[in-house]
């Protein structure tokens, strides 16, 4: 005799590549639900707050006050699991996708949110003399040459040699060079002015330099003016409409607005110019019909899926979603959290066989810090500058860490550099390299 009892459904399984905002707001999200099973696939074990990236890199914060392990995130979450691994190819007829070292791992539904990478524009060599910003090894790679600059300049008897030592060049005037450079400029002005016998850190020179007209392109111009004179304070010299021709391990060339070009000789030189799609995107667009955009980011549907594989979203800063027609939607974290939050929905949605509209961004602004009461934020219904915003921003960057810890040691380690202007995690912790033309060079990493 038949049984008339029904088989179990099996959980739907998601697999989500990548565990940045999007990816932990996604699998949280979903992580309740007996009707799915969450595999979390990052090629690093831990969370990275990448906000506060250029605090490290300045030794305001360390590695473990922004950074948190996705199993701790993830620990009581019965249906989630967490694999480390780099994913490197998928394979979408039998839906698999494809580690380092050739693991592969089925999925249902595949959930792409791998980030990006910064980008030379094509001039690769200069990533060994100007090291970008996206991960710790980078940050703690910037630290490196920052305080040991300042330590061969004490040494040097040479005061041409001690001006070049103590001369920083920041490439890019977004968000993250403008906090960098600012972050630099606090550090030359009050952190360490008293800190040396032979030198005077109060005159390094931090130069930021900007292709477009303003800093902080994608803010109305009086904040960027704002941020412009927040700078200037610091001892920060703004070059607007700046191109980089050339970087080596002795500094940059610079084509002004006049056309002419100028070198500036600098023993440091940060990158904060431009990003690139993570390559997990490129291995979408060789095995699935999707496009790229110019920085390889992979254009999605308006329910954030690829136009030929429903199965398959595409969130965070590896997407290019530019709704009805409006410009793109930039590569911040509020935007990845809500994707991800999204698409939980729809997936749950779909489960009951409802729909869901479109995907919405509701912006609820955007901030940029300078340094100690200077910040600018574009809010949704008015514009704050000064102490004001600097508050906001310590607020919003609070709330943003993903454990309760993490805010605590946070708000504790600002608070004891707020009273006393000290940087408490300024080790130098590499061995520098002995090369030419370049003082305290650590050891590359790569993305």
């Amino acid at each position: 005799m038949a049984s008339t009892e029904s088989s179990p459904v099996s959980p739907q399984h998601i697999v989500i590549v990548g565990a940045g905002f999007g990816g932990l707001y996604a699998a949280k999200a979903l992580s309740q639900d007996p009707a799915f099973r969450v595999t979390v696939i990052d090629k690093r074990n831990y969370h990275l707050f990448q906000p506060l990236l250029y605090q490290v890199a300045t030794g305001k914060l360390a590695p473990s006050d922004i950074a948190t392990p996705i199993r701790h995130v993830l620990r009581r979450r019965p249906n989630v699991r967490v694999v480390q691994g780099a994913a490197v190819d998928l394979d979408p007829v039998a839906r698999k996708v494809i580690l380092n070292g050739g693991a592969e791992i089925g999925y249902d539904i595949l959930l792409a949110a791998t980030g990006v990478k910064h980008s030379y524009f094509g001039n690769d060599a200069w990533r060994e003399d100007a090291p970008g910003l996206k991960t710790v090894e980078h940050a703690l790679e910037m630290r490196q040459r920052i305080f040991s600059a300042f330590e061969a300049a004490e040494l040097s008897q040479d005061p041409a040699e001690q001006a070049r030592l103590m001369t920083f060049v920041v490439v890019g005037g977004g968000p993250t060079g403008v906090e960098l450079a600012g972050a630099i400029g606090e550090l030359a002005q009050h952190t360490l002015k008293d800190e040396f016998h032979h030198i005077d850190t109060r005159r390094t020179r931090i130069v930021l330099a900007e292709g477009a007209p303003q800093v902080l392109s994608s803010y109305p111009a009086d904040l960027a003016a704002a941020a412009e004179r927040s700078l200037k304070k610091l001892g920060v010299e703004v070059l607007t409409r700046t191109l980089v021709t050339h970087i080596d391990a002795d500094g940059v060339r610079l084509k002004v607005p006049d056309g002419t070009e100028q070198v500036v000789e600098a023993s440091t030189v940060l990158w904060a110019a431009g990003v690139r799609a993570s390559r997990f995107g490129q291995a979408l667009a060789n095995r699935v019909q999707c496009t790229l955009d110019r920085a390889g980011k992979v254009e999605v549907n308006a329910d954030l899926s690829l136009p030929a594989h429903p199965e398959i979203f595409v969130i965070g800063d590896l997407a290019h979603y530019a709704p009805d027609g409006a410009a793109a939607l930039p590569g911040v974290a509020p935007v990845a959290m809500q994707q991800g939050a999204y698409v939980a929905r729809l997936l749950k949605a779909r489960q009951r066989g409802r729909s869901l509209a479109p995907f919405r961004y509701r912006n609820q602004g955007s901030m940029a810090v300078i340094g100690r009461h200077a910040a600018v934020g574009d809010l949704r219904f008015m514009h704050v500058t000064g102490i004001t915003a600097w508050y906001l921003w310590v607020l919003v960057h609070m709330m943003g860490l993903i454990e309760f810890g993490n805010r605590v040691v946070v708000m504790t380690r600002w608070a004891w550099n707020y009273l006393t202007r000290n940087s408490g995690s300024r080790l130098i912790t590499s061995v520098p390299e002995a090369r030419t033309g370049h003082a305290g060079r650590a050891h590359r990493s790569r993305d």
